[in-house]
């Protein structure tokens, strides 16, 4: 593959990380993502498996080290693994490392493809192990199905890493037991700040919990360390003594990372954000299909130089941050 100049942003961030939503569908209507009625993208618009391997790979020729599909949930989308296949042949050969975060409900029938293909990390999103609240949370998910596919991919041979979103008033009494079930299973775990996302039906200010709070909590029931992990994110990483499981904290509101910033976010459409909390946008598909792979560089160069200095969230605010949701952008 051809060499071209590293993408640089017009702050001087290096951006080596690509999060790719594979699919704006899930299979789940979790409260604080998405609304209980939800319009999807027809056919039409989503861009092919195809032509997401061919921008990936462009972006591989840029710079961009790490790739994670996210959807939506990017285990519905059919033939996923063929795109899986497609974009792990360039793991050691320009790409460092290929992931995805799911929501674990059709893990145990990937999970041996998706090692084969050359994933070795994976991001499940499970914010409570009691059904009930599962249940209410997701609108009407099994948590015991999604625990056997964290089970099955971590028999595989998946490191696997808990996303937690951390909800005042529903799972903050459960975030040191997850920790503990974690610790107990060998997995590693991240808690995560609420975002304003996308028009939901509840107030995401009665939920928001600041994780200085959780951090004080949780240090009062494990002998957490600092720990140099650089998973490619956003998040900063403990470790519980004595054992492997890490601990990460992704705060986008009350510990803002954007200096740091190395991502951009395709969406299934093929829209490529250079910010998660901005509308800044550039339509990688129309320039695909009328000017083909040559027409890419000069458009992310462009987006380069338009990519914000930092996000605007606030929770407080009368209105999310943008109003697309996050099953859109990209989890």
């Amino acid at each position: 593959m051809k060499c071209a100049p590293s993408l640089v942003d017009s702050h001087g961030r290096t951006i080596s990380y690509l999060r790719i939503s594979v699919t704006d569908r899930c299979d789940l209507r979790c409260r604080y993502c998405m609304s209980e009625q939800m319009t999807f993208l027809p056919r039409a618009a989503v861009l092919s498996l195809e032509e997401i391997a061919l921008i990936a790979e462009r972006f591989i020729a840029r710079g961009i080290r790490k790739i994670r599909l996210t959807g939506g949930e990017p285990l519905v989308r059919r033939d996923v693994e063929q795109l899986v296949h497609r974009l792990g042949r360039h793991v050691g050969h320009g790409l460092d490392e290929l992931t995805m975060t799911t929501n674990g409900n059709r893990l145990a029938e990937h999970a041996g493809a998706l090692v084969d293909a050359g994933m070795r990390r994976i991001n499940v999103s499970l914010d409570t192990r009691d059904p009930d609240l599962f249940r209410y949370i997701t609108r009407h998910g099994d948590v015991a199905r999604v625990i056997g596919g964290i089970f099955a991919a971590r028999d595989a041979g998946l490191r696997v890493k808990i996303n937690m979103v951390a909800l005042k008033g529903q799972n903050d009494g459960e975030i040191a037991s997850m920790l503990g079930w974690c610790r107990d299973e060998g997995l590693d775990l991240t808690v995560i700040e609420t975002m304003p996302l996308g028009a939901i039906d509840e107030d995401r200010v009665d939920r928001f919990m600041p994780l200085t709070a959780v951090m004080d909590d949780l240090r009062a029931s494990f002998p957490l360390v600092r720990d140099t992990h650089n998973s490619g994110g956003p998040a900063r990483y403990w470790r519980i003594d004595g054992t492997d499981t890490r601990l990460g904290l992704i705060s986008p509101l009350t510990g803002n990372f954007c200096s740091t910033c190395n991502r951009v976010r395709l969406t299934t459409e093929g829209v490529l954000y250079t910010c998660l909390g901005h509308d800044d946008q550039v339509d990688l598909k129309t320039i695909l299909r009328t000017d083909g792979i040559s027409g890419l560089d000069a458009a992310l160069d462009s987006a380069m130089r338009t990519k914000p200095v930092a996000h605007d969230f606030d929770i407080a605010a009368s209105a999310p941050a943008v109003f697309r949701h996050m099953s859109v952008t990209g989890g």
